[in-house]
């Protein structure tokens, strides 16, 4: 069944950068959700020159965009299809940006009795009590978690309860809204909706769980086409300790918590 649902700046190395420079930037959904993505390009374009597109997409199709060379750079938090993307040649460098975590999330009264459990264990719950599950089902790097969630305890999702949305993060989270149903969802894409939904965090903390976003700058010897300085630019900036600190205060001042956290300072590119 599918479901239709209505300042920070630390410059890098730069010579000269054309009036029309644009960086092509093809990113998960989820930070554009949450927000960070606008408070850190801002000061990049101001401050550098460069104009920054952004296709905000799921994972998959980042990288497929990708893998066409119709962008300079990705964000994506698919770390299989990352490596996989790598080993064939399309990307020059994959480097660490942030990370947060996926949540389960549902109604208060939590008829599958999923809160406090492991993932494996709430997912089994969802299952057997064939409780509303809302799946993005888009090829996104949640859509990705969630179905080797169900892969690791053994179960093959689907009928009247599992729910197709086809749609970003924001999306699925107000059809699951809606029909007060289970969702996958990175932690700051709901925190920064949570003000117009009835659902809570019902699982956490699971390793599992964890939600690493990564950097890939698109390979200018297969595709000579790309803007590779420009996109090896707003990723030294976005790397950079400005930019980092940012994301490290990131909703803490509206939502009470930090929505993201800075990657560790000795994780390379690769």
């Amino acid at each position: 069944m599918t479901l239709l649902a209505a300042g920070c700046a630390e410059q890098p190395p730069v010579l000269s950068v054309p009036d029309d420079a644009e960086i092509v930037l093809a990113t998960t959904t989820s930070v554009r959700d949450a927000g960070v993505l606008e408070l850190l390009l801002q000061p990049f374009e101001t401050t550098l020159g460069y104009r920054v597109k952004v296709i905000a997409v799921g994972s998959g199709q980042a990288l497929e965009i990708g893998r066409r060379g119709d962008a300079d750079m990705l964000i994506t938090h698919d770390v299989d299809a990352e490596v996989a993307f790598m080993q064939d040649g399309f990307g020059a460098a994959r480097a660490p940006l942030m990370r947060n975590e996926f949540v389960v999330v549902g109604p208060e009264r939590d008829e599958a009795g999923v809160r406090g459990r492991s993932a494996a264990d709430a997912v089994r719950a969802i299952h057997a009590s064939r409780s509303r599950f809302v799946t993005r089902a888009d090829r996104s790097g949640t859509h990705s978690r969630e179905k080797r969630l169900w892969e690791a305890a053994g179960i093959v999702p689907g009928g009247e309860w599992y729910l197709e949305s086809g749609q970003g993060m924001s999306a699925t989270l107000q059809i699951a809204d809606q029909l007060q149903a289970y969702a996958l969802t990175d932690i700051g894409t709901f925190v920064s909706h949570k003000y117009r939904l009835d659902l809570e965090v019902l699982v956490e903390g699971d390793s599992v769980l964890a939600n690493p976003y990564h950097i890939l700058l698109v390979n200018p010897a297969r595709f000579p086409w790309v803007n590779y300085e420009g996109a090896q630019s707003l990723s030294a900036y976005l790397r950079g300790g400005a930019a980092q600190r940012a994301i490290a205060e990131f909703g803490r001042r509206q939502y009470g918590r930090p929505l993201f956290e800075p990657f560790a300072p000795t994780d390379g590119m690769r």
